[in-house]
């Protein structure tokens, strides 16, 4: 089937309302200082492109569907290298790491992040994962439980019913038209080792975004890693699959008279799923403390 095929212009509209979105937050976020080490680490196949920032406990940074690291942590790295070494890669296909032949999974790109903390001589970190990239980090904790100290999951579920309907409905209309003329478009033409890709590339993660998935509830609970989760009151993730998560985690009720939480749970007002990682301030004053706290 060809995944090009034209859609309707309503649906259409939306989409590119979706795409043009997904740019603002591209063109607020070119605030990023530059590494001091950057690299292509060889893991399972691939060429994988990783950034490090400042020094201190290692915490990696783990992108959404189509992001690169500027479009997606490029306003939050100057402030979390402050007092740690943050890591931050581009995952298969994504930015300045190439596509192999191997289909998009979050298993696959799990095993890919495992495999660079130990090139990079980590016995473990802490993760923070954004979208795709936190659905990579619930499978990280799953799948290397040794490698995750805390986690951090911004916008991300760990079933495919966890999204919104709406968002669910509007996936597969995604196209590689809707991105033409957008910075989105233009950082893959910028930084992909074959921007011929780019057609495939999109055709490719479209059937990886639509396709259902459930890592398990028990696999959830099972986690052994404190956990924060973020979600917005209008994200892609529904406000109850966040409380869900947070349950799963063993989040608890009535915790004034301990040490803070090992889960916590923040819903930001007013917040889209895009606009989640624009909320900087928020973000920081979250997470940092969550990271630094000796937990229950």
């Amino acid at each position: 089937m060809d995944t090009t095929t034209s859609i309707g212009p309503h649906t259409f509209k939306r989409v590119s309302a979706f795409a043009s979105i997904l740019c603002l937050v591209t063109v607020q976020s070119f605030s990023q200082n530059k590494p001091a080490q950057s690299g292509y680490a060889p893991v399972n196949g691939l060429k994988m492109y990783y950034e490090v920032y400042g020094e201190g406990k290692p915490l990696v940074l783990l992108h959404g569907a189509f992001n690169t690291i500027p479009m997606a942590f490029g306003m939050l790295i100057p402030e979390l290298s402050k007092s740690r070494q943050v890591i931050a890669v581009e995952m298969q296909g994504h930015g300045r790491t190439g596509d192999i032949d191997r289909p998009f999974s979050f298993e696959s790109m799990a095993d890919d992040v495992a495999a660079l903390l130990k090139y990079l001589k980590k016995d473990n970190a802490d993760i923070f994962g954004y979208s795709m990239g936190g659905c990579v980090a619930w499978q990280l904790a799953i799948r290397h439980p040794e490698a995750v100290k805390k986690l951090v999951i911004a916008s991300a579920v760990y079933k495919y019913e966890g999204w919104t309907p709406e968002t669910r409905a509007i996936l597969p209309n995604i196209t590689p038209e809707v991105f033409e003329h957008t910075p989105i478009k233009s950082q893959y033409d910028s930084l992909a080792p074959d921007p011929k890709h780019w057609t495939e590339f999109i055709n490719k993660m479209k059937k990886f975004i639509i396709t259902p998935y459930d890592f398990g509830a028990e696999k959830i609970r099972a986690i052994k890693s404190p956990t924060l989760i973020i979600a917005g009151d209008g994200d892609g993730v529904l406000p109850e699959h966040a409380v869900e998560m947070f349950r799963l985690r063993k989040g608890k009720y009535m915790i004034d008279f301990g040490p803070p939480p090992a889960t916590q749970l923040a819903i930001f007002p007013g917040t889209s799923h895009i606009s989640v990682m624009m909320q900087k301030d928020w973000l920081v004053s979250m997470i940092v403390p969550f990271l630094d706290a000796s937990t229950q």
